[in-house]
């Protein structure tokens, strides 16, 4: 029910939202008129699946999607100093850049989440090959990331929408078979943008070694917190049923979770 919708840069953004063979006309109307009927008699029969409720809404989603997925995706009615601005005149940042503004066009149409993937696999993770590789990625993604945020600013939709940059783990400040760096668990950094947090302004700091953080120490928990408090949610109260008992995001009676305010406009 809550799973999200995979998207595509290139060629069609969306796979299968048509038929892949000509259908007769009023077919598929047809087949929307009996899939209630259908879907009504499984109910009766099997009033305990709850899949079925998270079906029926996959494909009440879908059917919507035909109606406005293509059309909110279409970048052609985008002017060319707005793709320029996203480095899509570029082939370093084009692929990236399109990702970028897709995300801002599907933010327009109220889209509560994206999630961006970076256009090389794990590009971050960078056990070999560190200056060659974060230079690569970098050239591909730094332009477009700061132009989305940009453009969400000068549209108005920016205080109204969280951006965050991040990943799963920092990087050890000591080199890894010569040219890499492994993970660093003890220290790592992200940025966010919007959303009511602080505008230029730079929390916390590691020792002199970029090894272990010391000062303003934010933990995960502590940031899940946060972004939920600014989405409206208490970390505190948000619970689902999992394996018989009733779990939060942030397992407050343990991590001693808390919004940390001083993030925050």
């Amino acid at each position: 029910m809550y799973r999200g919708t995979e998207f595509q840069s290139q060629g069609s953004p969306v796979l299968n939202l048509h038929s892949a063979i000509e259908l007769p006309e009023g077919a598929q109307q047809a087949d929307l008129d009996l899939l209630p009927r259908l879907n009504e008699e499984h109910r009766r029969r099997f009033p305990l699946e709850e899949d079925l409720e998270a079906r029926i809404r996959h494909n009440e989603l879908a059917a919507r999607m035909q109606l406005s997925a293509e059309r909110a995706l279409d970048l052609a009615s985008e002017t060319d100093a707005t793709q320029k601005m996203y480095g899509m005149n570029q082939p370093a940042t084009a692929d990236y850049g399109k990702r970028c503004l897709m995300a801002r066009r599907l933010v327009e149409s109220a889209v509560r989440f994206v999630h961006l993937e970076a256009p090389i696999r794990t590009p971050w993770d960078s056990h070999s090959n560190l200056k060659q590789g974060i230079e690569e990625i970098a050239r591909k993604v730094d332009q477009p990331a700061a132009a989305l945020i940009r453009d969400l600013k000068q549209r108005g939709l920016l205080e109204s929408t969280i951006v965050v940059w991040t990943g799963e783990f920092g990087r050890l400040p000591v080199s890894q078979n010569g040219n890499g760096r492994d993970h660093n668990r003890n220290a790592f950094g992200l940025f966010v943008a919007g959303g009511g947090f602080k505008k230029g302004y730079i929390h916390g700091a590691t020792d002199e070694f970029g090894y272990r953080a010391v000062e303003g120490r934010i933990g995960c928990p502590d940031f899940t917190a946060t972004l939920l408090n600014q989405l409206g949610l208490d970390h505190e109260q948000l619970k689902y049923s999992h394996n018989g008992r009733d779990e939060t995001l942030t397992d407050p009676a343990v991590t001693r979770a808390r919004v940390v305010d001083e993030l925050l406009a």
